[in-house]
């Protein structure tokens, strides 16, 4: 957990409260905050699988996941490739595309270019390309915003995506272990999910399960479900969609390690599902040691 990414804050509360949950029903657990001396912290705890709380950056590229597989320690959630490719939001885009995955129109940009406009109008979303929690993103009305708005994500790295905005329900999908366990719907009070209205109490909604016609609902968690497979995602993964005022779902990208506090999404999800915290946290670390036997 930990590292440091922009991430970094929402990373050491998922993962402490995955640690405490673990010590509290007994297990020999240790919470590693990521930095330079990580392979030394895991040789020197003998650790035998590790619990993967380290959202953004390297923690869901695939670097850590390199990392662990190079030293033999299984861990949960996706590999390597999987983490990569759900990262980077363009390179997913291009996936969900080839396996017939609805998506919003995109651009992408790169640093440097000459941009006075955007093909896909108004009102758009502007967001980096490999950044997570709603960072750098911003809803943009009209052309005289788009070059701030450009500015703000290029500032997170030298590609960015532009799609339109698309007018309608926002759902988060979870999956566990290849199944879609359901969904909540968010209504943040400002209109928009940001990193605020993620993290600040009583700035957002939460509608579970999503208030939709059952066709609909049905639709997206098969939609979100072949989002996750399209790109070889496995363990616990969310999956954030729109769902159009015609009850069509698009998917905005997959989150490898979603948050792990008790009142993050995923845990929300898995609890109408039959759930608690812990045996969420069992039931993913499960998966990890059938795989490795």
């Amino acid at each position: 957990m930990g590292g440091t990414s922009a991430e970094r804050e929402v990373s050491l509360k998922s993962g402490t409260a995955v640690h405490n949950a673990l010590k509290t029903a007994g297990y020999n657990a240790v919470a590693i905050d990521v930095g330079s001396d990580i392979c030394n912290a895991l040789a020197a705890e003998r650790i035998e699988i590790a619990f993967l709380a380290l959202h953004g950056g390297y923690g869901e590229d695939g670097s850590i996941q390199g990392m662990l597989e190079v030293l033999g320690i299984p861990y949960t959630g996706s590999g390597v490739l999987a983490s990569a490719l759900a990262m980077d939001k363009e390179a997913s885009k291009k996936v969900f595309l080839y396996h017939n995955v609805p998506v919003p129109p995109f651009e992408v940009f790169r640093k440097g270019q000459r941009i006075t406009e955007t093909t896909v109008g108004f009102p758009c979303v502007v967001k980096p390309a490999a950044e997570g929690s709603s960072i750098g993103v911003a809803i943009v009305r009209g052309k005289s915003d788009f070059g701030e708005a450009m500015d703000k994500a290029f500032s997170f790295g030298s590609r960015l995506i532009v799609e339109p905005f698309i007018d309608g329900k926002e759902i988060h999908i979870g999956i566990l272990n290849g199944k879609a366990l359901g969904g909540v719907e968010v209504r943040p009070a400002g209109g928009f999910y940001s990193y605020e209205a993620k993290y600040t109490a009583g700035l957002t909604e939460y509608i579970l399960p999503p208030e939709l016609e059952k066709g609909v609902y049905e639709r997206a968690k098969a939609t979100a479900l072949s989002a996750h497979t399209a790109l070889g995602c496995a363990g616990a993964a969310r999956v954030d969609l729109r769902i159009d005022a015609h009850g069509r779902p698009y998917v905005l990208e997959v989150n490898t390690i979603p948050g792990m506090t008790e009142t993050s999404l995923l845990p929300k999800i898995a609890k109408l599902a039959g759930f608690d915290f812990l045996p969420l946290i069992e039931e993913i670390i499960k998966e990890v040691l059938d795989e490795s036997k």
